[in-house]
């Protein structure tokens, strides 16, 4: 055996046993007639000590060591006469008899530390190093431990884990496909899947009943922090349910994962429709972890001369408590914010209210005091408070521009604490929405999504106001997972596919199998699916998905440790039987 222990688990209480570890230098420490080396493996460090007048042979060779070369001690377990109590192997050492150089290491190119000085992209480019470092290694088994749970918790309600295939056809709407060719069939392709979403209807009308899986989906999209090419969701599905069995039973999920991971035994997850979503927090996952609400100001503001409220389709704001100490220069830097072009606001108008009660605005020469009262009685705002107003001559996109300003201001006012859950579950969608590219109805979740019942009439009369029998889960911001109760009737299925543009016949080649399956028995069924990226890093408190990935890629879509994607040889595509056309 290499070892006869780990390197985090020795103890006051093992002092005097002889005992062998085995892993990689962490640093080393020289001090005249002693040497001591911190030796780390997965489970921790355990400090080493080569004393020069017990053993000069082991002395030397350990002043030869140098950082994450691969080693095999043995020695006795002293009590340290140093302790560190930040470890948790801190009041004991190994006194070294024995010294085994297992494998050379040459210096790595960024320190294997907690606060490393290497940059994103040699990180990822040497991640095998990376994922040595402890904050790292921990967003990895904090990954596991959830996985374990989530099968633990599914498999003791009767939900039976079901792989399906990675290579299968592609499908319109959505984000973009993977596509693989097909050496056998020239000049076909199959799809990566963007997720098992038709398979997992099918195992519905197939009697599998309770369905989940841990499975890896693909989308050819842009990336960002909460976005990778392939990510990996715990995908489920249900028969003989409503929205509220599935509700019911995945936020019992989510109790459940909060209570062992976190020890935090989460209230029962209250209910906002999309459309209040839309109107009070301009986004459809809102973070509820402080308040700040819009306040629509168009009755108070409006027709007193100031031309860009007066032309406005909408007007809000917001009340951040306690700014008002907001400085001229902090209030420009908010306008700039607002006017950046991701956001595209064209300005940004302020109130401050004084320590009397009285209200300072930068529109005061349109306002009289008495209005400014008003619009201090509707923001419900009080001595110390600044108060924030955008208009713009559309409602939706206005409302967007309030929330990034609301998540900005919950950011410099510290109320977006990572250890703070705040979660809930959106409910209501529409069924589509509208597309000036596409200039179609969109579906907004996916073609199979069944309407509210009492709204399906307004299929024929008015799609646009059709309600989704769609629901997501929000934690925090983070729309952590989203489903839907499913369409089982194959004329109702139909119905939409018209709707959405797609002929009889499109929708037969490219969903014909699931319309097929429909008029053998299909139960009624729904389910959802959770992003385990975004649980992971919600639940260890990253910004981004890619530390509690073993091996993600950069912005780019880019591995750039493996080199992918790379060019292949021209053999293969002559066997593929693909031309690539280079653009100039």
């Amino acid at each position: 055996m290499y070892r006869t222990v780990t390197c985090g688990e020795l103890r006051l209480s093992d002092v005097n046993k002889t005992v062998t570890l085995a892993g990689w230098v962490q640093r080393i420490r020289k001090m005249g007639g002693m040497t001591f080396v911190d030796l780390r493996d997965r489970y921790g460090i355990t400090q080493l000590a080569f004393n020069q007048e017990v053993n000069k042979e082991v002395f030397d060779k350990a002043n030869t060591l140098g950082r994450e070369y691969v080693l095999q001690v043995t020695g006795i377990v002293e009590e340290r006469y140093s302790k560190n109590s930040n470890m948790p192997t801190g009041d004991i050492e190994i006194n070294v008899t024995e010294l085994n150089v297992l494998n050379e290491a040459v210096t790595p190119p960024f320190t294997i530390e907690e606060d490393t000085d290497g940059g994103d992209d040699i990180r990822m480019k040497y991640r095998y190093l990376d994922l040595r470092r402890e904050c790292v290694r921990k967003n990895l088994e904090l990954r596991h431990k959830m996985a374990f749970e989530v099968r633990r918790y599914l498999d003791e309600q009767g939900f039976l884990e079901v792989e399906t295939p990675v290579l299968v056809n592609s499908t319109p709407e959505g984000a973009r496909d993977f596509v693989v060719p097909s050496r056998m069939n020239p000049g076909q392709f199959y799809a990566l899947p963007q997720s098992p979403q038709i398979l997992k209807q099918l195992l519905m009308v197939a009697g599998f009943d309770r369905y989940f899986q841990i499975v890896k989906c693909f989308r050819d999209e842009d990336l960002r922090a909460d976005r990778q090419p392939e990510f990996t969701q715990i995908d489920c599905e249900m028969s003989y349910v409503e929205q509220e069995d599935v509700l019911n039973m995945f936020e019992g999920m989510s109790r459940h994962l909060f209570k062992v991971i976190k020890g935090i035994d989460l209230p029962k997850l209250p209910r906002m429709t999309w459309a209040d979503a839309m109107k009070y927090y301009g986004s459809d996952k809102p973070d509820t972890r402080f308040d700040m609400r819009f306040v629509e100001l168009m009755d108070v503001l409006k027709g007193y001369g100031f031309s860009v409220f007066d032309n406005a389709a909408y007007i809000g704001g917001i009340c951040a408590q306690g700014a008002a100490s907001y400085t001229r220069k902090q209030i420009d830097q908010l306008t700039d914010f607002v006017k950046k072009p991701q956001i595209g606001a064209k300005g940004l108008v302020y109130a401050r209210v004084e320590a009397d009660g009285t209200v300072k605005s930068s529109v005061d020469k349109f306002y009289t005091q008495e209005v400014l009262q008003q619009m201090k009685e509707a923001m419900n705002a009080e001595a110390g408070d600044l108060i924030l107003i955008l208009s713009g001559d559309d409602a939706m996109k206005t409302r967007k521009q309030l929330s990034e300003l609301r998540l900005e201001m919950g950011n410099q006012l510290g109320l977006r604490d990572k250890n703070k859950y705040s979660c809930l579950w959106v409910i209501d969608f529409p069924m589509y929405e509208w597309s000036d590219e596409e200039q179609r109805l969109m579906a907004m979740h996916h073609p199979f999504t069944s309407p509210k019942p009492e709204d399906i009439p307004l299929l024929d009369t008015n799609p646009a106001a059709v309600r989704a029998n769609a629901y997501d889960m929000v934690i925090n911001g983070v729309e952590v997972g989203g489903g839907s109760i499913r369409i089982h009737d194959a004329k109702l299925q139909q119905k939409v596919f018209e709707i959405l543009g797609f002929t009889p016949e499109q929708a037969q080649r490219k969903f014909g199998f699931l319309m097929n399956a429909f008029k053998y028995g299909a139960p009624p069924h729904g389910g959802l699916a959770y992003g385990l990226d975004r649980f992971v890093s919600l639940f260890a408190g990253l910004d981004s998905i890619r530390d509690c990935i073993a091996f993600p890629k950069n912005n780019q879509g880019r591995d750039v440790m493996l080199g992918a994607p790379g060019v292949i040889d021209q053999d293969q595509l002559d066997e593929l039987q693909i031309n690539v056309v280079n653009k100039a």
